[in-house]
Parts: structure tokens; sequence; C-alpha cells
């Protein structure tokens, strides 16, 4: 694969009118990370174009699909059911519009930007209010920016949403290094730290010298880490979907068992069910991402299969189907976002790196205040983050899942602007 700068297909799908950013620089940050070489700060205005010979390939693909076979009544519990995903892959085929998807992720501003030698690609929705404070927001895997497209008006203006315009945000979301259009990553290395940083170049480029920060999954790692590396200048830290620094390792004791409430026990029941059958997708993305990118990379129903699974496994749902919790276009442009940008091999590339560096957690608590949202099928336990994190505000909901800001974007909504009150 070429290199995202040359990459044919990252010229086919852009539209770029480079400017130069020559209002901030990074010196705020020089602290944090070392300015790049050479020191190509731009700022360039960035459109989703996807050419139509890519969208005629992926229908030519679905429609020549070579199907396995199944075991009767197997349910989901040995995968994804074939019935379900052979009526997915015809809505997919016939009825999905990604040229409206495209259409209202265009009609907010995005960017792209090099940092550290990689192309970062991201929204920035500036909010109508004065003295909005700027949110970095970051997703995780199997996401992308488009994930966040139901909160960014009531968070970047309240005041039109019938809220408050005293919680107005100004909005940064990036794309993850090697996922969607930031990808993919050209370099190794690429680990949740090196991410943190990244994002502190990228805040200080954009001239906010005062921000928050919000992130699931992935982006509940990197988003501490962003408020330990640069706590001078990052208010507070608001989470979801929460697992690393917030669950235990290595077992629970018998005493602190005996101590844990009811729903901390459903929690650890979800938690062991996890680490003993449910993260198949993290050994496989930690040690053989390059042998899996072959599947997902030519298989748009390997792709989705893939992404599907989690999107089951993962949302508040009684029956098993995810659509039950997430609009199935939503889900279907998820892995659009995988599967169109070719990012399937260089996304698992995260697991490797970080399981594959020397680890820079379990350091020292920061001191930056953190809220958690811990939503139903979350697995994070206040008790273990503790040890670790400044923790201020906490709150645990009865509903919701892995993908809050798609399942109840409400509630989250609600959530981050309780957080962030009092810390404005």
């Amino acid at each position: 694969m070429t290199t995202h700068g040359s990459d044919p297909m990252d010229q086919q799908m852009t539209t770029h009118h480079p400017v130069t950013d020559t209002s901030v620089t990074d010196d705020s940050v020089t602290d944090v990370v070392a300015a790049d070489s050479p020191a190509d700060t731009s700022i360039r205005p960035f459109r989703i174009d996807v050419p139509q010979s890519q969208l005629d390939d992926l229908v030519s693909r679905l429609g020549r699909t070579r199907w396995p076979d199944e075991l009767s009544g197997a349910g989901w519990d040995r995968g994804v059911p074939l019935a379900y995903l052979r009526e997915l892959v015809e809505y997919w085929a016939t009825s999905y519009d990604w040229r409206a998807q495209e259409s209202r992720l265009n009609t907010l501003s995005q960017f792209k930007t090099t940092i550290d030698g990689q192309d970062i690609h991201f929204l920035h929705v500036r909010s109508p209010e004065p003295g909005a404070l700027p949110l970095i927001v970051t997703h995780g895997w199997p996401s992308s920016v488009a994930e966040f497209q139901d909160i960014v008006g009531p968070l970047s203006d309240p005041r039109a949403n019938g809220a408050d315009p005293a919680d107005a945000f100004d909005l940064v979301i990036p794309a993850l290094p090697g996922f969607g259009f930031s990808g993919p990553t050209t370099a190794p290395g690429w680990t949740c730290a090196r991410t943190a940083r990244a994002w502190a170049v990228l805040m200080g480029r954009l001239g906010y010298d005062r921000y928050g920060a919000q992130g699931g999954d992935f982006g509940a790692l990197i988003s501490p880490e962003l408020g330990r590396v640069d706590a001078e200048h990052v208010v507070g830290v608001h989470l979801n979907a929460a697992s690393v620094g917030f669950i235990p390792w290595g077992g629970v004791d018998a005493q602190t068992t005996a101590e844990m409430t009811d729903r901390e026990l459903a929690t650890l029941g979800r938690l062991e069910q996890f680490l003993g059958e449910g993260n198949a997708y993290f050994q496989v993305q930690a040690t053989r991402p390059q042998t899996l990118a072959y599947a997902l990379t030519d298989s748009p129903v390997g792709q989705l299969a893939w992404i599907v699974d989690k999107f089951a496994a993962w949302t508040h749902t009684t029956t098993g189907c995810p659509e039950d919790a997430v609009d199935r276009d939503a889900m279907l442009t998820a892995v659009m976002f995988y599967w169109l940008t070719g990012t399937a091999g260089s996304a698992a590339r995260l697991y490797y790196e970080n399981m594959h560096s020397t680890p820079e957690w379990g350091q020292a608590p920061s001191p930056t205040p953190i809220g958690v949202a811990n939503f139903a099928e979350d697995v994070a336990f206040r008790r273990f983050g503790e040890r670790g994190n400044n923790i201020v505000h906490w709150t645990d909901f009865d509903t919701g899942g892995h993908f809050a800001a798609l399942e109840t974007p409400d509630l989250l909504v609600k959530d981050v602007r309780t957080f962030f009150r009092p810390l404005r």
C-alpha cells in the first residue's frame, strides 16, 4: 500500500484547498510533543467525495458474496446469524444511501492536518455562543467521527436545542490515526499515548489554550492521557465506555467481591464473560492485524460481519439484535468508514501498537478532574478507577451501551454538560 499522501484513493476521495494557518503555532505544547519535522502546520479544508466507481464496486462485491453454511438454530451464540446478515447485505446493496450520509457529514466543517508525520482528519464545529468551551471528542473501535452527528448540535448550539447556552462547546472531533480519513498509518508506534500527544498539538494548533476532552473506548484511554500530558490546558475529562484504568486486573479477591453492590457484581459478570469468550477480536487485532487485513479489505461482507458482531454484543438490547438499539443506517455508515478508506488493517494496528509498546499507564494519579458516564453495558468500576484517576463525577445509567452517542445521545449530552458546568 502506498503512503497516505500519495494514495490514489486519497486523491480521488478528497477535495483539498490547502491553506496555511498563520494565526497559531504549536509553541504552546512544545513541552508535550516535539514539533513536526519538517514543520507543516497547515490546516487544509476537507470534503468527503467518494468516487461512484467505489460504490459500484461495493455493490458488485456484495452481489458476488460466497456465503458459508450455518448450524440450525445457532442464533447469535456462534457469531452473526446467516439469515440476519444476508438480509442486512441485501439492504446495504439496494436501499442504503451513502450519498445521503456523505451529504449530511459534509454539512459539518472538516479539515486535515499533519501531526508527527501522520494525516489527521477532524471535524471542527464552532459554537455560535461566545465563550464556548472547546471540547475534543475521541471515538474508539469500531467507530468513526460519524458516530457523533446526533450530539454535535446539542453540544455546540444548546440554545437552538432548548438548553442553556452557557453549556455550549466548540467541538473538535478527530479520526484516530489509521482510522477512516485519517488513515492509514504510515509508520509504527501510533499508540494511545502518542495519539494523546498529537491531540495536544492539534488543540494548540487550533489556538485553544483551555479545553476539555471527552472519549469512549479507545477515547477513554486517550482522553485521560491527554489530561496528563497537557494538564496545563485540559480543564477536565469526561468518559464513557471506559475500561483500562477502570477495571480490575488479575482477578478480584473475596473481600472486594463481598463489598460489591448488585450492580458491580453484574458488571463483574459481564467483564468475566468478555474476557472469557468476547475478546477474540482483540487478540487477533493485537497480534495479527496484517493477516486480518486481507480478508476485511477484500470482502465487504467480512468487514460488515466483523463490526456488526460488536454492535450486537455491546449495545443494550434484550434480543441480541443490534438494530433494537442502533439505527441500521448508522451502523452501516460506521462500516463504510472502514470499507471505503481501506483502513481495517491500520485501525487494527492500534491494538498491536498498544500491546507491543512499553506501558505508559499506571503512572501517578493525574490531578485533572475526571467524569464518567457508566452506561448499562459498560464495564467500568468507580472503586478501581479511583486508584489512578481524580474522579469527581460518576453517573450510573440503567440503559445504553458502548455506542452511547448513537444509542442514548440525550443522556450522553446531558452528562457531558453536567460534568463540565463547574469547570468552565
